[in-house]
């Protein structure tokens, strides 16, 4: 059985950059995840090529998605287009950084 996407995105909800008091999901950084019966591919960027935290943020992210994979095959990619900015966050997230009244 295929993984269920449901559990891999609230497993990704799990993980937040430490500078940002927003998970990766609501950011936007996930660009897309694809699930067949062997693997799992989460292709996924950062707002800065510098981010200091990127190889400890993207082991976490395929640890969470391994731990609800369904003994799947996990591969993150790590993309850089489309660049990131900021109309890709969630509303909440938006809302959580004070950016509501920014016309995003």
């Amino acid at each position: 059985m295929a993984a269920n996407r449901d559990n891999i995105i609230n497993a990704l909800k799990t993980v937040f950059d430490p500078e940002i008091p927003v998970n990766i999901w609501d950011m936007g950084l996930i660009y897309d995840i694809k699930i067949d019966e062997k693997n799992i591919v989460i292709d996924m960027t950062f707002t800065s090529p510098t981010c200091p935290m990127m190889e400890e943020l993207l082991a976490q992210v395929k640890q969470v998605v391994e731990n609800v994979a369904d003994g799947a095959n996990v591969l993150v990619n790590l993309v850089w287009e489309p660049a990131w900015d900021l109309s890709r966050m969630s509303d909440a997230a938006k809302l959580e950084l004070d950016l509501t009244n920014q016309g995003w």
